[in-house]
């Protein structure tokens, strides 16, 4: 009696491709090549932090879907660490690559009206929303779901950017103005407890590995400290963690992704958004889990075994934005005088305000130490030159 088909095995010694040069990717590399793979990107940016950690760099219009298909052909398979790729390159790119995930997650995740409906038709909790074409309808999608809401652009939009909270109905117009006139989704306002993520991989075999769901606060809607373990009740965290499996299996990802939640004030626990890709909110699986989403998108995507997302001690981590950079260049000694803590720079030239330039982690005894101590790192490297002893 013949088996199941063993999933192909894309061994040490291939050469993985990735879509996008950013730092997702720079980290992406760092892992692969230490497992033996050879890795190429492709970004539309020739100074990018993948360009540093990659064998080699290809600088294309990811608009030119021909171009993307040319750069990307040596590689054994192909993933992405940004879901801004034009889903015609991704679909001319799996013609002869295998892509993972595929262009079908890349397609229904990029655009928050398509990833909304994917909810909606898979039963899975989320804010109220309206899909909104016009000045005509954002008032009437107002009128129906109630302010205050938040209006967002259906794609092109992250930390924050393409997007406005609504308190009044006068701030209507003002918004389809600096919106518009492109798709827009209205979501209502989530009197949330707090925001939580969850980082999970599903293998070219169907096995899913969850990592443990992640407690985010945010600055200025960018992701400012993350901490694990979430300490939130447990029901809570088995939905999140139920929730991402399931998305991950429904959505057929092969690969890694991760899903954003509210956590409301009566224990309901609703999904913001999906990334099919690493997360920020990760990357303190770096230092402290057995294998880091890194290791693990490879591992996914070359159909190997899934590593374990055991977690081997309370962390935070800590975002480095441009900002610490307005004194001159961070108190590098300073910040990692804190036990426990390590330092990734992204090898970003440019410093500005709201740029992600790195992020610490902080491993400790507790969470509560951790996030002390990473912010403490953190304001001891951001300090005036003046205020340095």
């Amino acid at each position: 009696m013949v088996g199941p088909a063993q999933p192909e095995v894309i061994r040490p010694g291939a050469t993985l491709g990735v879509l996008g040069g950013g730092q997702l990717g720079a980290m992406f590399a760092m892992a692969a090549r230490r497992m033996g793979y050879a890795v190429e990107a492709v970004s539309d940016v020739a100074d990018c932090p993948a360009a540093r950690h990659c064998d080699r760099l290809h600088v294309v219009d990811f608009a030119d879907a021909a171009a993307v298909a040319r750069a990307a052909a040596r590689s054994a398979v192909v993933t992405f660490e940004f879901e801004n790729v034009p889903v015609a390159a991704a679909r001319m790119l799996a013609a002869s690559v295998p892509v993972r995930p595929s262009p079908a997650v890349l397609f229904t995740t990029q655009d928050r009206g398509r990833e909304k409906a994917f909810l909606v038709a898979h039963a899975i909790p989320c804010a109220p929303h309206r899909l909104v074409r016009s000045r005509e309808e954002l008032h009437a999608a107002a009128a129906a779901i109630g302010l205050p809401a938040v209006v967002k652009t259906a794609a092109f939009g992250y930390d924050g950017k393409g997007q406005r909270r609504l308190d009044e109905p006068a701030a209507i117009d003002a918004a389809w103005d600096a919106l518009g006139p492109g798709e827009l989704v209205l979501e209502g306002w989530v009197d949330f407890d707090c925001e939580i993520s969850v980082v999970a991989a599903r293998g070219l075999d169907g096995a899913i590995a969850v990592f443990e769901p992640t407690r985010n606060v945010h600055r200025h809607h960018i992701l400012d400290v993350s901490s694990a373990p979430a300490e939130l009740p447990a029901p809570v965290l088995a939905a999140a963690r139920e929730t991402t499996a399931v998305l991950l299996e429904r959505l057929g990802v092969v690969g890694v992704a991760c899903v954003e939640f509210f956590v409301t004030r009566d224990g309901r626990v609703l999904v913001n958004e999906i990334a099919p890709r690493p997360h920020n909110s990760g990357h303190l699986t770096i230092d402290a889990c057995e294998t880091s989403q890194f290791e693990q998108q490879v591992r996914a995507i070359c159909g190997l075994p899934l590593g374990c997302t055991r977690q081997l001690a309370p962390a935070a981590m800590a975002n480095l934005l441009g900002d610490c950079w307005s004194g001159g260049e961070p108190d590098w000694a300073a910040a990692l005088s804190v036990t426990g803590t390590r330092l990734l720079l992204y090898g970003k030239h440019q410093p500005r305000p709201g740029r992600k330039m790195g992020h610490l982690t902080t491993l400790a005894e507790s969470v509560a130490a951790a996030v002390v101590g990473v912010t403490r790192s953190r304001s001891l490297a951001c300090l005036p030159p003046a205020d340095r002893r």
